[in-house]
């Protein structure tokens, strides 16, 4: 049929074919598939408090947060029930 060439020449090319590809994917990663801005920059993010003042401060402002949705909601179902009446 084909011989040992071929079969070396098969071979060659299992071998090399991965090889290749990701030698062609691996390198020169961030020229090639990085878009602009895609992570916020680290003033943008959340930041983890690590101190109790901080830790205090934090727990404060979720728990007013959750008091202020929490009236509004109450807020909005009294101003349906009026609604329906």
């Amino acid at each position: 049929m084909g011989g040992a060439n071929l079969e070396i020449f098969k071979f060659g090319m299992y071998i090399m074919f991965p090889i290749g590809w990701m030698y062609y994917f691996g390198t020169n990663l961030e020229s090639r598939f990085t878009v602009p801005d895609f992570w916020p920059a680290p003033e943008k993010t959340h930041r983890i408090p690590f101190e109790r003042e901080e830790m205090k401060a934090e727990l404060d402002r979720l728990k007013a947060q959750r008091q202020e949705r929490k009236a509004r909601r109450l807020e909005e179902l009294a101003q349906q029930k009026e609604r329906e009446e």
